[in-house]
């Protein structure tokens, strides 16, 4: 067998050569894929010169291979990888020069690896390795073995100097695809980022409000989606509309919104707060004077309702007025006729009423203080408005509201922090939308930075005193105090471990009517209670007789616990309590807190 030393250098190498490399350089430029364009290579390679076995391996990032390509017949899937050795790819790659093995059979590279198992019995085969690379960093390998058979034409060093002619190439053409690659990426991500942008542009778009004209009203609980509904519902007729909540619950809004879903949108909206005046103003605003009707009447005064005519009056806090003028509103209602004050002339009007009151009316008519008459002609269409606190979801979205405004109306620049949010979404609010409004200001107006955190809120502090209204608080019919509000937490010596048992009923000839009734209506309660698995709280504790047992400081405070996830702050807020009483109330008890 000759050996590479003695094999002449012929002319036709160059042509040889030159051949390749031509049909080579037409591959690279097409438009096909890498590992396509990699394979045809190969393949070219292989006519081209008189080898036995050629590799192209294109590495990752992480000097993986990514891409191979083989010049068998049949390659197997990764078949580079796992074939050829992979300290003959480190060294390469390592190196970035070029690797000659006159016989593989006796390196120490091939001991023991497939690549040798592969070869021909009593066969001496040389291989030759070249980097590839891309911009100076070795990012493949280029491959080729031969086997001496006393035919070759070739000297191995001008194998060399061949295939690292076609590296250059072939790491031209790998860093062109590596552009177009990077390219392409940076089009599709910004293609996704117009596609968002685009779609939070058309998100914030103005829409067609699903509340017909009562967009003004902020909410998305159940309980005010409701409250739309029939609102929307009822402002199709002409029918008398009494709105009943609690104060703060933004009854006017309400009032409007019937106004503005109703066929006399295009008349006047006239609001007139009956608490505002006094028995002595209150007709004249409403139904107008005459000049010279009394002193200081020196010119005719239209009335609130002559002003409404075609429209809608809105009455807040009807259950306000004298019994005295009671019986002349309810003429008016009726009638829809009235003479001014101090005149002789009836006008007649054609007026939408809209009431409202946070008064228990049932009771004040029970007691005398409002006309039954009155209250039969007004109760027509009865609109029931949510405390806040039945719709707690709302709280983020009005407190940021508010805050918005505020920061328009100041010129400042402020936010709320997320933990800021959750303490005012887990607040109670007895004030209703309007104390979350006056909280809002406060705490923007007393914040330090820019961003507002639970620091910064009242409650977080311990200054905050509207639970405290909870005691006294309205007990208007269909609407109760939020259950978990105590302004106090009483202490007790006795305590119990087993649950209270219910109370027996109580024989209405033993005590008076009202208090025997009350009395019964707790043990029916309990009783309830107990078959639900519920607690016990008494419906009418100042009027009922029956001694309930009272659970201990510990035993309420591990309940608040409980309750809570053993969140100390969460806990005050139930109780009533601000976080430093909590915490000397645990310490006084001695509870462990726990940690999940």
């Amino acid at each position: 067998m000759a050996s590479a030393d003695k094999v002449l250098y012929t002319p036709a190498y160059k042509d040889v050569a030159l051949a390749g490399i031509y049909e080579i350089s037409k591959i690279l430029t097409g438009a096909q894929s890498l590992e396509r364009t990699l394979g045809a290579v190969i393949a070219v390679l292989s006519s081209f010169m008189q080898m036995r076995r050629g590799f192209i391996l294109a590495l990752d990032d992480d000097g993986e291979p990514e891409i191979t390509a083989s010049s068998d017949a049949s390659p197997k899937p990764n078949g580079a990888k796992t074939l050829l050795p992979q300290k003959v790819i480190d060294h390469i790659v390592a190196t970035g020069v070029p690797l000659v093995i006159e016989d593989i059979s006796t390196h120490s590279y091939f001991t023991g690896t497939a690549y040798r198992h592969l070869l021909p019995p009593m066969t001496k085969v040389s291989f030759l390795g070249v980097p590839i690379k891309v911009d100076g960093v070795a990012k493949g390998t280029l491959t080729v073995d031969r086997e001496w058979n006393n035919k070759l034409d070739f000297r191995l060093e001008d194998d060399v100097r061949m295939l690292a002619m076609v590296a250059n190439l072939v790491g031209q053409a790998m860093r062109m695809h590596f552009l177009i690659a990077r390219d392409r990426d940076r089009l599709i991500k910004e293609q996704h980022r117009l596609e968002k942008q685009l779609t939070d542009v058309r998100s914030m778009a103005p829409k067609p409000s699903p509340r017909g004209k009562s967009d003004f009203i902020l909410g998305e609980s159940p309980a005010i989606r409701t409250l739309l509904q029939h609102i929307e519902i009822a402002a199709r007729s002409n029918a008398t509309v009494l709105l009943r909540g609690e104060t703060g619950t933004g009854k006017e809004l309400f009032a409007r919104a019937i106004h503005e879903n109703s066929p006399r949108a295009k008349g006047a909206f006239v609001k007139v707060n009956c608490a505002a005046l006094p028995e002595s103003v209150i007709e004249s605003e409403l139904f107008g004077h005459e000049k010279g009707s009394f002193t200081g009447a020196v010119n005719q005064r239209i009335g609130r309702f002559e002003l409404a005519n075609g429209g809608t009056l809105f009455l807040d806090e009807i259950g306000e007025i004298s019994a005295s003028f009671q019986a002349k509103l309810l003429r008016v209602l009726q009638e829809g006729e009235f003479e001014r004050v101090g005149g002789t002339k009836t006008l007649k009007v054609d007026v939408r009423i809209v009431c409202a009151t946070n008064r228990n009316l049932e009771e004040a008519v029970a007691k005398g203080d409002f006309r039954a008459d009155l209250y039969y002609r007004i109760n027509v269409v009865t609109l029931l408005t949510p405390p806040l606190r039945e719709r707690p979801g709302d709280i983020v979205i009005l407190a940021k509201k508010f805050l918005e405004q505020f920061t328009q109306e100041n010129g400042v620049d402020h936010e709320f922090s997320t933990r800021a949010l959750d303490i005012l979404a887990n607040c109670a609010f007895p004030g209703n939308v309007r104390e979350l409004e006056n909280c809002v200001r406060r705490t923007a107006t007393l914040a330090i930075g820019e961003e507002i955190l639970e620091s910064d809120l009242a409650c977080w502090q311990g200054c905050c005193l509207s639970a405290t209204l909870w005691k006294g608080h309205n007990n208007l019919v269909g609407l109760h105090p939020h259950p978990q509000a105590q302004p106090t937490m009483p202490t007790v010596t006795a305590k119990s471990k087993a649950p209270p048992p219910a109370p027996p009923p109580v024989n209405e000839s033993e005590l008076p009517a009202e208090i025997a009734a009350a009395a019964n209506v707790c043990a029916d309660h309990a009783l309830e209670a107990m078959e639900r698995g519920l607690p016990h709280e008494c419906p009418a504790p100042d009027n009922c007789p029956v001694v309930h047992p009272v659970k201990s400081e510990r035993e309420r405070l591990i309940e608040a616990l409980d309750k809570t996830g053993w969140v100390q702050a969460k806990a005050a807020r139930l109780l009533g309590l601000t976080p430093r009483q909590i915490g000397y109330a645990l310490r006084k008890q001695n509870i462990d807190i726990k940690k999940f």
